[in-house]
């Protein structure tokens, strides 16, 4: 049986990798000097929780076919470096999943935004159809127990492609690593700023992707992005521009517009239409019929923390949703939306700065006017994340200035968010919670308790 070990198991993408592992039968152990829910009730019900945290590179030999190594570990870990003195094979989890998958049709889904979504809507299309595929997404997916699955059988590999880096001794992005024959660029948008210090190295990195394309594969992007467009004109591959897909909004209820047919889907959002062209271009490569595109796109509902809705309250006509935006490209697109979907009421917008980039007061003024389309904006600025990020902090004055928007109402925790919204109205609200933290642990229970 094949050995393998993960340092730093009790990340998000290398939880679910352990998990797929040990159940292709791989012996799988792991290390981690913190691991955080759901990872941890999700090794524990498989059977692979580390029985103690911390680093223990007594417990490494040779019998280990390989290393898997997270970014969350250093470049001192005692683990890597036992692992470096035995030898042994060290894998980032993004050069692991191509190992597993060299024999298979890779399909990668790159772009600053909107990647979950349409990864999360080609597995749903290949389910639908009864396609057994492989995969690796980055959210939880309604019908999917785990977010990377790995057999020996599938034909297919979809994955969702990270321009984040991929190990501490390899600081490249993920996407660099895959080699897909069919490839998506959903739009470009500068993240990262602590890593891509300019948007042109930035941008770089979507070339260098292109450029990684298997030798009769293909591009698909989306023709309303500049970048990303200049990137398919600049490339030998062949490419596929796709644009908003002809949608309808009927009071509420959302069609696509195929020939003379309206066909009723749960989502909204032009970016949403956008996401659904993307993920038809690919099905088209698959051989996926139109029929069994639009069967099965009308019932898709979402991907987890993709516009979700989280509390529905009749009785004060509150809808509350919560979205992973966080890059200002994402957040323009969420507002948007909202707005567009609920054009005649109130829209109240919490936004968090989570991110490295969002936190930064050389980006800041990247969200100039993102805000712009609701009523009323509050911003959730945590002096610890400030910390830990090892940034300074700004001032309230500052943000506000950073979007544009002399109204902000700026919070510090999740104590001061809670006041504020208790002097909100509770009657007839679109609340948005956009974030790719948690509010200090505000919980769905606490935001029942106000609406």
């Amino acid at each position: 049986m094949k050995k393998v070990h993960f340092i730093a198991i009790g990340g998000s993408a290398m939880h679910n990798l352990a998990i797929a592992l040990h159940r292709k039968g791989y012996v799988v152990t792991g290390s981690d000097d913190e691991i955080f829910e759901p990872s941890r009730s999700r090794l524990k019900n498989e059977g692979i929780l580390p029985e103690e945290l911390g680093w223990h590179p007594e417990k490494l030999d040779s019998s280990y076919e390989a290393v898997i190594l997270g970014m969350h570990a250093r470049v001192d870990n005692p683990e890597l470096l036992k692992a470096q003195e035995l030898g042994l094979k060290i894998y980032s989890y993004p050069e692991y999943l191509y190992e597993q998958s060299k024999d298979k049709i890779r399909i990668v889904i790159g772009g600053s935004h909107g990647k979950t979504t349409i990864t999360s809507m080609i597995l749903h299309v290949l389910k639908y159809a009864g396609i057994e595929t492989d995969f690796m997404v980055g959210a939880q997916l309604d019908g999917f127990d785990v977010m990377v699955r790995l057999s020996e059988t599938a034909k297919y590999m979809v994955i969702e492609g990270d321009e984040y880096l991929t190990s501490p001794i390899d600081r490249v992005p993920k996407f660099h690593k895959y080699h897909p024959h069919i490839a998506v660029i959903s739009g470009i948008g500068w993240d990262h700023v602590n890593v891509f210090p300019t948007f042109e190295s930035y941008i770089e990195q979507f070339r260098i992707f292109v450029q990684t394309i298997e030798e009769g594969g293909c591009l698909i992007y989306d023709k309303n992005d500049n970048e990303a467009c200049k990137i398919a004109h600049d490339s030998e591959i062949k490419s596929f521009a796709y644009d908003i897909h002809n949608y309808c909004n009927d009071n509420g209820q959302v069609y696509l517009l195929v020939g003379d047919e309206l066909i009723r889907i749960k989502l909204f959002g032009e970016h949403n239409m956008k996401n659904i062209n993307a993920a038809y271009n690919v099905c088209k490569q698959l051989n996926i019929s139109d029929k069994i595109f639009y069967e099965a796109i009308s019932t898709f509902k979402g991907a987890s923390r993709r516009l979700e809705l989280i509390l529905d309250n009749h009785i004060n006509n509150n809808l509350l949703f919560r979205d992973f935006a966080h890059a200002p490209s994402k957040v323009l697109a969420t507002v948007k939306a909202l707005r567009e979907q609920f054009p005649n009421q109130f829209l109240l917008v919490v936004f968090e700065l989570h991110t490295y980039s969002s936190l930064s007061e050389f980006f800041i003024d990247h969200y100039n006017k993102c805000l712009d389309d609701c009523d009323k904006a509050i911003v959730f600025y945590d002096p610890h994340a400030v910390a830990i990020k090892h940034l300074e902090m700004m001032t309230d004055d500052r943000i506000k200035v950073g979007f544009s928007r002399d109204d902000l109402d700026v919070v510090h925790s999740k104590v001061e968010l809670v006041e504020v919204l208790n002097k909100l109205p509770k009657e007839n609200m679109i609340v948005g919670f956009m974030s790719s933290g948690d509010f200090n642990g505000l919980t769905i229970d606490d935001l029942r308790l106000i609406y």
